[in-house]
């Protein structure tokens, strides 16, 4: 995890310098606003992983020189087997470009049914709380 946010880091620094180098050979306003937004991007995820690597301490083995195959095994975290959620997400998503093309009512439905299905596929998994008992 180390190794990923100076990856990172280091690449925003790279694309922010490259930037500077562009703007004083005379380059156009598109391209240093490209490599300046890439550098934004690139310390954007290396900020969230150095962040996540600080707040739960990953100590992933293939930061340990030292470490066994064997060492990185184990779960993984949870996928879900099957889940339909995906398909109306890519629908509405498909929908709202194409509504860019046709017309402005489209945009609206289709922003309409694109937020229902993020929010149907990432509550999929939520369990309800425990409804508490009155005891009277």
């Amino acid at each position: 995890m180390k190794a990923n946010w100076q990856l990172f880091g280091g690449l925003s620094v790279f694309y922010v310098i490259m930037a500077v180098i562009y703007y004083y050979v005379g380059g156009e306003a598109v391209g240093i606003t490209g490599m300046i937004l890439a550098a934004c991007l690139a310390g954007m995820v290396g900020f969230y992983v150095w962040f996540t690597q600080k707040r739960i301490g990953f100590d992933i083995p293939s930061d340990d020189l030292n470490a066994e195959i064997a060492d990185d095994a184990g779960e993984l975290g949870f996928y879900s087997p099957h889940s339909w959620w995906p398909l109306p997400v890519a629908v509405s998503a498909t929908t709202l470009g194409l509504g860019l093309i046709i017309g402005w009512w489209m945009v609206m439905i289709a922003l309409g049914a694109l937020v229902i299905s993020i929010i149907g596929f990432v509550t999929e998994y939520e369990k309800p709380l425990p409804e508490e008992s009155h005891a009277n």
